[in-house]
């Protein structure tokens, strides 16, 4: 923007001719007299703007991802599961009857026997996990040829799912030196209570779900299957693999049939995969 001065010497602006005589001075002093009361206008315009504007005394905001102080208070959870090496190898069968689980073929009854001295998991947690694995869509009642029931320590049953420490899982499946895997021998499902409370390294998957494979694997062997091979690399693992001992490219699964009715089976076989000493 052009000053007050500059506007002065534009080109093209007309100069005022002086009349002779003595009306000359007065013009003289009305011209000096309009120059000063422009220039102090000017004065006062860049006073107005030139003036800084004055530092606000308001704080900026701060950063507003800005972590919060940590906590002092106590944190709470669930304890670890503990159990001991060795059980003394005897049991108390828990549960009432329960409701049949499938709708059709050979009825098999079961009890759920939990070694004397193991004070975790809870009993009915267990019951629950066992029950409903058995009534899973996507279980051994999946094809129509089995249903399951849960009967109480006073009733036949056809065979026993044994929750027990590492020492007495070596004395039931005659291993002395597997104190690792779960087992069946017979009508007797082994689960190993250290498989039990933490699965096996590298699974991939939640304890529940390595939970539900170690019963139906077991119950894959009362039923009359073998081990099988993983089909194919990303395949989910048949549940009549090893697992527990490796996946082998397979993804981790629990379940007999996963799309009901078709099971996912691969072929007859296992890997010489060796017994980890835990």
């Amino acid at each position: 923007m052009s000053t007050p001065e500059q506007h002065r010497h534009d080109a093209g602006e007309p100069r005022h001719a002086r009349r002779p005589g003595r009306a000359a001075p007065i013009t003289a002093s009305i011209v000096l007299a309009l120059a000063a009361l422009t220039a102090g206008t000017a004065l006062a315009f860049r006073t107005l703007e030139d003036t800084p504007t004055p530092a606000t005394t308001t704080p900026p905001a701060g950063p507003t991802n800005t972590a919060p102080a940590p906590s002092t208070a106590p944190t709470t959870g669930p304890a670890p599961a503990t159990y001991p090496a060795d059980g003394p190898g005897t049991y108390t069968t828990i549960g009432d009857t329960g409701p049949v689980r499938g709708t059709t073929g050979t009825l098999l009854r079961y009890h759920i026997a939990i070694e004397n001295g193991l004070t975790q998991p809870d009993p009915t947690t267990i019951a629950t996990l066992i029950d409903n694995t058995y009534n899973d869509p996507r279980g051994w009642t999946s094809a129509g040829a089995w249903r399951f029931q849960r009967v109480t320590a006073t009733q036949p049953a056809d065979m026993t799912i044994y929750l027990v420490t590492p020492g007495t899982r070596a004395k039931l499946c005659g291993d002395p030196t597997d104190r690792y895997t779960n087992c069946r021998t017979g009508d007797k499902i082994i689960l190993n209570i250290a498989r039990w409370t933490r699965s096996v390294p590298d699974y991939g998957a939640p304890l529940d779900t390595y939970r539900q494979y170690a019963l139906n694997h077991e119950t894959g062997h009362r039923l009359g299957y073998d081990h099988e091979l993983c089909p194919a690399t990303g395949n989910a693992a048949p549940v009549m693999q090893q697992q527990t001992l490796g996946l082998h490219g397979c993804a981790a699964s629990a379940w007999p049939y996963p799309v009901k009715g078709i099971r996912n089976a691969g072929n007859p076989g296992q890997y010489p995969d060796p017994i980890p000493t835990d």
